[in-house]
């Protein structure tokens, strides 16, 4: 590509031409028709005319000179305009186109100028950092291979740096390739910088003149680490959990707002009188409640320091009593849970796995106060804090019985009931007094709350005395009760109403028909009375009473076995 500008200065016409390029220069004078021939030569201050081409009008043949810097770089067109390939800074002459005739000899000079635009610039030698408050330098901007020579010039964020004695510097140096004639432009930035300085960005340009005037080229910014001293000190506790119980690990992490970070620090824990030299962390494992206070660290060059409170959170219980516990029906058992903890906790009563609405209290302990109690408490703002103690309490008691019995005449038996309280749960037999043989059918209900209930069905055919055996491994305990011949009427025993495993009779209709059949009873029991008092003179028996000691029932028993006799 070829480039070419041309104006006068003062009064000589003047190419200017690129590096590299071609120079072409016409020959500005008009051809004259008695033209002989045509030449260039070129003119330097305090030095002779040197002849680099000719060209002759009537043989149009071109001659070039024994010129070494010009050797195959030249080329005369036949209106004699030159042509200088590969323009070289060198070229920079006042060339003279000379036209001769016969008569005359004509000649037009040209300045040839040549322009070289610089390498972009760069920032070379560049410090690892700066410091605050030190002179230091900061680089080197280079441009290279300009022509003429351009001037470098410092920025920082797009403002441009002067020289400023004790904080900004500047040196600027050129230097010439004697091979080439190009400028290298080097200027040295010696900077003293300020903490704001940190993310500050600096960099430089190269002005330098070319064939259109004045041109600039920016270089690429550079962001320097700039090294400040730590103003301020930190310390702050890297947990998972914004809370601390007993037993966590606790990370506490020191720092410097300083540039580079300081690495080491002291430590100042409770309960120590020196700091602990550590680096930038410091940890601490299965903490204990000593351990709530306040921390601090420090430079260990320094008395800047940074300081928190840490607060390790606790929760105590103790259930008196607790664990196994057992007790006699009847005995008073004081229970008390008690709490201590770093903040207000709740508190929860739990029976059996079902909680329970007010705190267990034992003035008179029964069988159905027996079972598993836990007392749990829990810190609602401290995750995963909780306690729980477990008391186990076994109400014990000696086998308590109270025997009953019923008469059922529709069904000609007689059902007799053994009422048993007791724990361990008592075993129960029965026995028939005179003879000591076993009754193995016996029907029981559930054991609840230590009570239960064994019953058999008889029908007599004579008095007879039942004796209930119930036995725990506290105690052995014996109840009889006489039980008439089934064809002896007598008064039933009344049942326990508050016994939960009584039978209860709600129905109307069976109630109406046990009164009816028990008058039509009384009205049997009348008229054999009176007969056996007519034929044997003999006083009629009443009816025998419930509890074994009766004498009516006695009595009548007697007589019984004195007919039975005869």
């Amino acid at each position: 590509m070829e480039w070419e500008w041309c104006f006068m200065a003062l009064g000589l016409y003047t190419v200017n031409a690129t590096y590299g390029d071609t120079i072409i220069m016409p020959c500005r004078q008009e051809v004259p028709d008695d033209l002989m021939f045509g030449k260039w030569k070129y003119e330097m201050a305090n030095e002779s005319p040197v002849f680099i081409a000719f060209r002759s009008s009537t043989k149009k043949n071109v001659h070039y000179d024994d010129v070494p810097d010009y050797k195959d770089r030249l080329s005369l067109s036949e209106n004699y305009t030159l042509s200088i390939k590969n323009a070289r800074i060198s070229d920079e002459k006042r060339f003279v186109c000379m036209l001769v005739t016969e008569d005359n000899v004509f000649e037009e000079p040209t300045i040839v100028k040549v322009f070289k635009r610089p390498s972009q610039p760069e920032i070379l030698h560049q410090a690892n950092f700066l410091e605050t408050e030190k002179l230091k330098m900061l680089g080197e901007c280079v441009a290279r291979d300009s022509y003429p020579e351009g001037n470098i010039t410092w920025y920082k964020n797009g403002n441009v740096l002067h020289h400023d004695a004790g904080a900004v510097v500047i040196h600027l140096e050129n230097t010439v390739d004697r091979s080439t004639g190009l400028f290298t432009m080097t200027s040295s930035l010696q900077y003293k910088p300020k903490k704001a300085d940190a993310k500050a960005q600096f960099s430089c340009s190269v002005t330098y003149n070319g064939p259109a005037g004045s041109e600039t080229i920016q270089s690429e910014p550079l962001v320097f680490d700039v090294h400040y001293p730590t103003e301020k000190v930190t310390i702050q506790v890297l947990s998972q959990s914004s809370t601390i119980k007993e037993g966590d690990n606790i990370t506490l992490k020191c720092s410097g707002n300083g540039n580079p970070p300081p690495q080491e620090f002291l430590f100042y824990i409770p309960g120590e009188t020196e700091g602990i030299r550590s680096s930038d962390t410091y940890i601490m494992t299965d903490v204990r409640r000593n351990a709530t206070g306040e921390y601090k660290c420090s430079l260990t060059d320094k008395d800047l320091m940074g300081s928190t409170t840490i607060t390790v959170h606790y929760l105590d219980l103790q259930l008196i009593p607790s664990g196994e516990v057992t007790k006699q029906v009847g005995e008073a058992l004081p229970v008390s849970c008690t709490i201590s903890s770093s903040r207000n906790a709740t508190v929860l009563w739990i029976k059996d796995n079902t909680r329970m609405q007010t705190t267990p209290s034992f003035s008179s302990l029964q069988y159905q106060d027996a079972g598993n109690y836990i007392c749990e408490t829990t810190l609602q703002e401290v995750e995963g804090l909780k306690k729980r103690k477990t008391l186990n309490l076994t109400v014990e008691g000696k086998p308590q019985v109270k025997m009953t019995k019923k008469t059922y005449v529709n069904k000609a038996f007689k059902t007799i009931i053994c009422h048993v309280e007791g724990f361990p749960k008592p075993a129960v037999q029965w026995t028939i007094a005179s003879t000591g043989a076993v009754i193995n059918q016996t029907e029981e209900t559930k054991y609840v709350n230590g009570k239960f209930s064994s019953r058999i069905e008889i029908a007599p055919e004579e008095n007879v005395t039942l004796t209930c055996i119930a036995e725990n491994q506290l105690e052995r305990t014996v109840s009889s009760l006489n039980v008439s011949a089934i064809n002896f009427p007598e008064t039933d025993e009344a049942e326990d109403k508050s016994d939960d495993n009584t039978e209860k009779v709600n129905d109307q209709a069976k109630l109406i028909v046990g009164i009816v059949v028990g008058l039509l009873l009384v009205a049997l029991i009348a008229g054999i009375v009176y007969w056996l008092y007519v034929k044997k003179s003999k006083a009629a028996s009443k009816h025998v009473d419930k509890d074994l000691g009766n004498t009516e029932e006695n009595k009548k028993l007697e007589e019984n076995n004195h007919k039975s006799e005869a």
